[in-house]
């Protein structure tokens, strides 16, 4: 498209451009928006296009100057400009045009120069949303930061307690065990957390059993998540090849006595320590494997359009 640009008219131009956008071309479309710009070059609407364009493609700097240039261009408000320019500057670590924004869009925040740091109150992050888009809590410190609550499946790429930068479209809603909470698009990891994921595959005859190694605690383990019924994409055990019955021991049929476990923690010596306390504690325990993953971050491939709500809301 870039090499054919200069010689199409301004409607074949603005078209494609458009058209690029909507299938998600980013690339094709961050070309037609700037020669647009080329020829209109204080038409703020094609400033904004290409803002758009350089957040989704995650070219922050980019995306800042045009938001911006988006913004001047114009004698009202553009909300949606300065978000993005908030979202960008947050990127950056630029705090004090991130504050700007946030002030514009009439949002308070705590005072200071450096970067926010509240409670904003707990939503979903979607990592991945080009991908498997796997979904888990997380508590807002900033407009769009947050940090996650859950231990993410290893093949996520990212860590509990990590701390990431989201959209701010909302993409569904999320129950919380209280109410619905919005599901935002992770756009990037900002601060990765000191915790790695380890998986156990653990046996249980009781839901009592689990409960109390849910609960447990040991230094250099943060979090213990049973992602038995929360994951249900698809058989961890199976994934892995770790032998298993897939029984029930009440007549219901309400319990499985094996136990996918995601392990938040420092080091896989802490876990195997903390599991081994737990198995001697009680009788029907059994551990039978602890794996690791280390899985780098996925990223987006052109042509996707990832950025806007799917036809439905997954449960983790």
């Amino acid at each position: 498209m870039e090499d054919q640009a200069s010689e199409l008219s301004f409607d074949e131009l603005y078209d494609r451009a458009y058209a690029a956008w909507d299938r998600g071309e980013l690339k094709d479309a961050s070309n037609g928006f700037a020669e647009l710009l080329r020829r209109e070059p204080d038409n703020p609407n094609f400033h904004y296009m290409q803002g758009l364009a350089h957040k989704y493609l995650r070219d922050w700097r980019t995306s800042l100057h045009h938001n911006l240039r988006s913004q001047a261009l114009r004698e009202e408000k553009c909300e949606s400009s300065l978000w993005n320019a908030g979202i960008a500057a947050t990127a950056l670590g630029d705090w004090a045009q991130a504050r700007h924004s946030w002030a514009a869009c009439g949002i308070k925040v705590p005072d200071g120069d450096g970067p926010v740091d509240a409670d904003f109150g707990v939503v979903s992050i979607r990592l991945n949303p080009w991908g498997r888009g796997e979904t888990l809590f997380a508590r807002r410190i900033d407009i769009v930061r947050a940090r996650l609550l859950n231990v993410p499946l290893p093949e996520s790429g990212y860590q509990f307690g990590d701390i990431v930068l989201h959209d701010g479209a909302q993409t569904g809603s999320r129950f919380d065990g209280e109410v619905k909470v919005p599901v935002f698009n992770a756009m990037a990891r900002l601060a990765p957390s000191e915790f790695k994921t380890f998986t156990a595959f653990v046996s249980c005859d009781d839901k009592a059993g689990i409960e109390e190694l849910l609960s447990s605690s040991a230094p250099g383990v943060a979090y213990i998540e049973d992602w038995t019924d929360s994951v249900q994409y698809y058989c961890l055990r199976c994934s892995y090849n770790v032998p298993h019955r897939h029984a029930t021991t009440d007549e219901a049929g309400s319990w499985e006595p094996d136990r996918n476990l995601g392990f938040a923690a420092q080091s896989r010596q802490l876990v195997e320590a903390l599991l081994a306390r737990w198995v001697r504690s009680g009788e029907g325990r059994s551990l039978d494997g602890i794996e690791f993953k280390e899985v780098a971050e996925t990223e987006p491939e052109d042509g996707q359009v990832w950025w806007q709500e799917p036809s439905f809301d997954e449960d983790k």
